[in-house]
């Protein structure tokens, strides 16, 4: 199989799963408060059934993405497909604590295969311009997941709790439409190149060659830890200018993967314009105006520039960083190097509302925002000053 062998069909089941690795913990947001109701648990245990994937996630993807450089993409991405379908299905006659928690964590599983089954796709399918294409509508249609996921979790909602589970069972189709649409890449098959190193020791060897890989990670988990200072910190600063309809917070976050979706689907013609480095220094530029934005908003539409501005730059750097594990990894160890993104980022998710929560009782929750500006603005002027020293 060529990189010019794959499909239209191909591309759509790729991108259609990647709203599925956005969709795993986002559709049940909206009825947290429903479940911990009905299984009769607290809110903390609650919010483990949006969590636990999460965990599993960050535990799973170096595992995934080391059988992934084995085996190929395509059999570990079927199967994350039947393990999502399966692991989020079964709460819709899932009544009991536990199993739901269990079963939460055969979706993270999934996950994991699904998130690096896609990218070492792309990396495998696509080449040059059109691999930016592919990773920036992949990036799109994250943000779109992102935006129309919670929208259906939380209208299911208001027919039952279980509900909702039930729109995990999607991933069914597309595992069996990426059966007779997703290609074997050869990758597998390919006994000519040698191994690059195995265990911690070889990848500790290809981190001090190229120590570049240390930075796209650090990239990435900034990114993600950034995101996850607006979904939890921007509702309660939105609070504060008298916005507190669920609605109508629901609205503002929406606009952030719309924008997001924007910038990523034209990620390719603007890479083919500058460099990656380029796009994410400005990236880096509009998170420092849009967190500044945020600690000066005082109305209703003071706030809405704040998270169109930073979707703008999320669409930019998400794409910038797989392309750069694709330009950077040893050819055979892309999806263990691949996989280490996807646990960089959602180890970023994770600990975004523990770093970002230790600055709201010293500056309050606009501090949050003066945070994270500061931030973004160290590493535009570390990026800036690489840059310089290229020019």
């Amino acid at each position: 199989m060529t990189k010019s062998s794959e499909t239209r069909a191909t591309l759509w089941v790729i991108l259609a799963s990647a709203t599925l690795t956005v969709m795993a913990g986002a559709i049940l947001g909206p009825i947290v408060p429903a479940i911990q109701s009905s299984l009769d648990v607290s809110e903390s245990l609650a919010g483990l059934i949006i969590t636990t994937h999460g965990a599993l996630i960050v535990l799973v993807s170096p595992i995934a993405g080391t059988l992934i450089d084995r085996v190929g993409p395509r059999r570990p991405f079927i199967a994350g497909l039947l393990l999502y379908a399966a692991g989020g299905g079964a709460g819709l006659i899932i009544d009991s604590f536990i199993p739901l928690l269990i079963s939460r964590a055969v979706l993270g599983v999934g996950v994991a295969f699904i998130y690096s089954g896609i990218t070492v796709l792309i990396y495998d399918l696509y080449e040059g311009q059109r691999m930016n294409r592919a990773l920036g509508l992949r990036s799109s249609a994250n943000s779109v997941g992102g935006v129309v996921w919670p929208l259906i979790g939380g209208a299911l909602g208001t027919l039952s709790w279980q509900a909702p589970f039930g729109v995990y069972l999607i991933a069914l189709p597309l595992g069996l439409l990426a059966v007779v649409t997703v290609p074997e890449t050869g990758r597998s098959k390919d006994t000519t190149r040698a191994r690059s190193g195995t265990g911690i020791a070889g990848v500790a060897a290809i981190l001090r060659r190229r120590p570049a890989l240390l930075s796209v990670y650090v990239l990435y988990f900034a990114a993600n830890a950034f995101l996850y200072s607006i979904v939890v910190f921007y509702p309660q600063l939105l609070a504060e200018l008298g916005i507190t309809s669920s609605l109508s917070i629901s609205l503002y976050l929406s606009a952030n993967g719309v924008a997001g979706g924007i910038s990523a689907a034209i990620y390719d013609r603007l890479v083919a314009r500058t460099s990656r480095h380029v796009l994410v220094a400005i990236a880096l530029l509009l998170w420092v105006g849009a967190f500044i934005g945020a600690t000066l908003a005082n109305s209703a539409l003071t706030a809405v520039p704040t998270v169109v501005v930073f979707g703008l730059g999320q669409g930019l750097v998400f794409p910038s960083a797989f392309a750069w594990i694709e330009a950077l990894a040893p050819t055979d160890r892309q999806g263990q190097f691949s996989s280490y993104l996807a646990s960089s980022g959602y180890t970023g998710q994770f600990l975004s509302p523990v770093l970002f929560g230790l600055v709201v009782p010293l500056f309050g929750i606009r501090g949050v925002f003066g945070a994270a500006a500061l931030i973004a603005t160290l590493g535009a002027l570390t990026l800036g000053t690489a840059l310089g020293r290229r020019a």
